[in-house]
């Protein structure tokens, strides 16, 4: 279930251990962890190290320190939301029932975002756009400031559940969202579409903002959708594979 890790980075490897061991609901809530001098040799790295990682999880709302009695998974949202998440990123090839999903669930975090973003997320929106057109004038396609877009977006809706959602399809899509910005044009047009977006949520107008998100969304699977076509036509059929190879 465990094992040791690497030098590099400890306290991440063990926290990265302990969240796929949540997101496959391997550990549940209310389960005590190990004490910290048992963690330590499980992983056999130093006590430190492990402190560190359990401060980590506990900032991020997955377990609970209760002093004199130890660490417990905590009975959070986040941590009953976990299994769904794990699921939703193994549905890589399920891009269709995924962006279904994306369709209901990000155009809703832009309408809260546009009631509930504070002045500096709204700065941290606009700097990530700031980075994403230099990378695009550079010829790069803007992948991280992309992701990193939408990630702030679910963080200043204030919804710790649509947050874990999106965290999860916007993962389980990435390979594909590569391939569309590669698409010639498409870098500049999802900058377009982010900058609507934003345009919405410094007007604090929830609908626009639904309306920007909904746009981009579909924009998005229509190019993607255009692309698996044009992949699909260039695969040779079966049939033809094994006549050819029966010559």
């Amino acid at each position: 279930m465990l094992r040791a890790v690497k030098q590099k980075r400890i306290y991440q490897d063990i926290v990265a251990q302990i969240r796929r061991l949540l997101d496959d609901g391997r550990l549940k809530p209310g389960f005590q962890l190990p004490s910290e001098r048992e963690l330590s040799e499980l992983f056999q790295v130093s006590r430190a190290s492990v402190r560190e990682a359990i401060r980590a999880l506990d900032s991020m709302g997955l377990v609970e320190i209760r002093s004199g009695e130890g660490t417990y998974v905590a009975s959070t949202v986040e941590s009953l939301l976990s299994p769904l998440a794990f699921a939703i990123r193994q549905q890589r090839d399920a891009f269709r029932e995924i962006f279904e999903a994306r369709r209901i669930v990000e155009p809703e975090i832009a309408a809260l975002a546009a009631k509930r973003a504070t002045p500096s997320e709204i700065r941290r929106l606009e700097a990530i756009l700031a980075e994403q057109a230099r990378r695009i004038s550079k010829g790069e396609i803007g992948v991280e400031a992309d992701s990193a877009f939408h990630a702030t977006l679910a963080q200043a809706a204030k919804n710790t559940v649509f947050l874990r959602l999106n965290d999860a399809m916007v993962e389980s899509l990435r390979e594909v969202r590569e391939r569309s910005l590669q698409t010639n044009g498409r870098p500049a047009r999802s900058l377009a579409g982010h900058r609507e977006i934003l345009k919405a949520i410094r007007a604090r107008d929830p609908a626009e903002a639904r309306k920007a998100m909904l746009e981009h969304l579909e924009a998005i699977e229509h190019n993607i959708m255009r692309l698996r076509g044009k992949e699909r036509k260039r695969e040779p059929r079966k049939g033809l594979v094994r006549l050819s190879r029966a010559r």
